[in-house]
């Protein structure tokens, strides 16, 4: 995100948003030494170790982001079973609430133009537009670029310029299965260029969010990146979404305005071990991924760049969180964060500036379920819970290789009266629970029940947003679909409750 103070200077906050693993840097050891670019970027910035998302999903933790609060907190959850993963499918009914207060609405109190490139997952419906809620400029996509469809029992996912759909994924914007190639990333680099340049030469201050899917399955990258990776086609699409960064930095270097311009990279959930090997990246030592509280599937890669401000090479084992960059962005441009609600995130500038660190426990929420929190060094699991043996049976893991006896369980395990609790300095790969009967478990425990106590009384959940279903608000008939001749016509409503297996 690119922030501005002032008509005569810069501070600029640039996030790049991705699904990508805390194992598939080469800063954080990925054999293969592909991300030269990102790893530069940590080389003249800030690694941050200790990161995570707010939900082991796309869409809460996107939510999240923005808001700066808990998916429970934000609407984005379901209730419809327990603990059960929800996102925003086609078909989904919710999306960000108006009650919410967006990070780019809050910006623009300071005279930022703020835009969006890529996926926005928080509702397809016209209310849950970005525009509607912040943005002032929008090209990508309300949904994953799931497909083809066949246009009749479900639409292909449309594309966006702002207010109305510029065409259809596989149809105007080809994506060839086969082969995985696709120009996309290219697109969106060259969107994000483009932007970048038209703020500068006006000297007006913006935030650019860029939220690109490449590495979402079905992964895709375009031809000149197809086959160059030692890790196949999911290792091409990290190489093109490195090389598009690296461009990044070097265009705000070229204009001149990279030292005032703070950057920050991370993912918003785990690698998805479903789809690897072909499909899915790497969570190093961590245990299991995508969809679950464990910390493959919500400890994510994090990096903070800003020459001139931050010191080069700098690690921090700050525990952060994905929250934190809407409140750290809020004190970049000098404006408060909303004081009529509860907000998650804390202000990461001390730690990234002064190098301080700030007390704070991490909780781990699944659907409606605190799953588990950490506290310094200590990560004490409520409940565990992999997925169902049903779902498991079919060939769906999200721990493959990984089973921990006890711990990766196929049902949901409640262990409030004793919970499991590791030492993640010594155990990163929570393989080992600390003994019940340990002085340090007594002594660990007593700390963080405390903790989990107050957070539980002060958690006012908001209205759950992804419980409906129904196959008529799906994306038939988006505005502008009238001058693409692309208008389709939608079934008869019937709104039903979500089935999340997850």
């Amino acid at each position: 995100a690119l922030l501005w103070k002032s008509k005569s200077t810069f501070t600029s906050f640039d996030v790049f948003f991705l699904q990508m693993g805390w194992g598939d840097l080469g800063v954080f050891g990925e054999p293969s030494k592909e991300t030269p670019n990102l790893d530069q970027m940590a080389s003249e910035g800030m690694l941050f170790l200790d990161f995570y998302t707010a939900n082991p999903l796309c869409s809460p933790s996107r939510a999240a982001l923005l808001t700066g609060r808990l998916p429970v907190r934000n609407g984005f959850y379901t209730t419809n079973a327990h603990a059960r993963n929800a996102y925003t499918p086609q078909e989904i009914v919710g999306g960000i609430p108006d009650s919410e207060l967006l990070l780019p609405e809050l910006l623009k109190k300071a005279g930022y133009i703020n835009k969006i490139i890529g996926k926005w997952h928080l509702g397809h419906r016209p209310q849950f537009h970005p525009l509607k809620h912040g943005f002032d400029e929008w090209f990508g996509s309300p949904n994953c670029h799931f497909g083809p469809f066949d246009n009749r029992a479900l639409p292909n996912i449309p594309l966006y310029r702002d207010w109305e759909m510029i065409g259809r994924y596989y149809e105007d914007f080809k994506i060839d299965l086969k082969t995985g190639e696709a120009n996309l990333t290219q697109i969106y680099l060259q969107e994000a260029l483009d932007f970048i340049s038209k703020q500068q030469a006006s000297q007006q201050p913006f935030f650019l969010y860029w939220a690109i899917d490449a590495t979402h399955a079905p992964v895709y990258a375009s031809k000149q990146f197809l086959g160059t990776s030692q890790r196949g086609l999911y290792g091409d699409a990290v190489r093109e979404i490195d090389d598009s960064i690296g461009k990044i930095l070097k265009h705000l270097q070229k204009l001149g305005i990279s030292e005032n311009t703070f950057v920050f990279f991370t993912s918003d959930n785990g690698a998805a071990l479903i789809s690897a090997p072909k499909q899915g990246g790497s969570n190093g030592r961590f245990l299991c991924g995508k969809q679950t509280t464990f910390e493959g599937g919500m400890r994510e890669p994090a990096i903070a760049w800003w020459p001139g401000h931050i010191p080069a090479g700098g690690v921090s084992h700050q525990l952060g969180n994905v929250m934190d960059l809407f409140t750290t962005s809020l004190s970049l441009a000098g404006l408060q964060p909303p004081s009529d609600r509860q907000i998650d995130g804390i202000d990461l500038l001390p730690a990234i500036l002064q190098g301080k660190l700030i007390d704070r426990p991490i909780f781990y929420y699944r659907g409606n379920e605190m799953m588990a929190v950490r506290v310094g060094l200590y990560k004490a699991h409520y409940w565990t819970w992999s997925n169902s043996w049903e779902e498991y049976s079919k060939g769906i893991d999200f721990c493959p290789g990984q089973n921990v006896s006890g711990v990766t369980t196929h049902t949901q395990e409640e262990h409030t009266t004793l919970p499991l609790l590791f030492h993640l300095g010594r155990d990163p790969g929570e393989k080992y629970p600390l003994s019940f009967a340990s002085n340090e478990y007594q002594r660990a425990m007593e700390q963080i029940s405390v903790i989990v106590q107050q957070h539980k009384v002060t958690m006012v959940p908001g209205e759950p947003q992804l419980n409906v279903c129904d196959k008529a608000v799906m994306n038939w008939s988006p505005p502008g679909c009238e001058k693409l001749g692309k208008c389709l016509k939608p079934p008869k409503s019937d709104p039903k409750k979500c089935f999340w297996p997850h």
